[in-house]
């Protein structure tokens, strides 16, 4: 990141909406001399979370990327990101789920892919699924979960999948690093993604009504564990006849 181009960017921004360094600060929820720093060139000083406060207030997106000898970083990001789709699969096949990983669609004009899509045949429970090795950029993420969920229903249908409800899982690596930055961002998700581990987890086995939520798992995979994309087990597959 570069703390000159950025101050001025904030500065622009600032101007832009004409706001004063105080109300900035104020709307930002942190001092004038903070905003007064950044705009001088200071980013490298404040936290990353006053960055983001600061970002936030202007209506705009805070993008931190790191590299590392070229793409490379991006491979061991997808092999993260791999391992807990695999293990969030294992789970829903073992809960009598038939779930599918990396679902792509295009419903009236929108395209996308969803990480992980579920379906759950006695209770007619649909669940799109987020699936993010590390923490993501909080609004983006929220935002593309509620468009996949509201464009859901369309998706299952060409799968032959009557949905009575559907449901929204935020999937994320057990970490502290995880857990510290969604602690820091705890309001906006006890809004959008309430249940939490424990909830979710109980839910899955017994998915009655709609759920929004987000779970930590672990991306350790048991040695021999073999990848099953789809369903539940031979014995629940006939105790669970399609419907017609």
């Amino acid at each position: 990141m570069d703390p000159v181009r950025f101050g001025l960017s904030i500065r622009a921004l600032r101007r832009r909406r004409r706001w004063t360094q105080r109300e900035l600060g104020r709307r930002a929820r942190v001092s004038r001399s903070e905003v007064s720093r950044v705009e001088r060139g200071g980013a490298a000083t404040p936290s990353l979370r006053i960055l983001d406060a600061i970002v936030a207030a202007l209506g705009a997106r805070l993008l931190v990327r790191v590299l590392w000898q070229g793409e490379e970083l991006d491979r061991i990001l997808d092999r993260e990101h791999a391992r807990l789709v695999e293990v969030l699969l294992r789970r829903l096949s073992d809960g009598g789920w038939t779930a599918f990983p990396e679902i792509t669609f295009q419903v009236a004009g929108e395209r996308g892919s969803i990480d992980v899509l579920a379906w759950h045949e006695r209770t007619r429970a649909l669940l799109v699924v987020e699936v993010k090795s590390v923490v993501p950029d909080i609004q983006a993420t929220l935002a593309g979960l509620d468009r996949k969920a509201r464009l859901g229903p369309s998706i299952a249908a060409g799968r032959g999948w009557r949905a009575a409800t559907v449901s929204r899982l935020l999937v994320l690596p057990e970490n502290r690093t995880a857990r510290r930055r969604i602690a820091s961002v705890g309001a906006t998700f006890d809004r959008a993604l309430p249940a939490r581990s424990v909830e979710v987890k109980r839910w899955l086995i017994d998915p009655v009504g709609p759920m929004s939520g987000l779970i930590f798992l672990s991306d350790s995979i048991p040695a021999g564990a073999r990848h099953r994309v789809a369903g539940p087990r031979p014995d629940r597959e006939r105790a669970a006849a399609p419907r017609r």
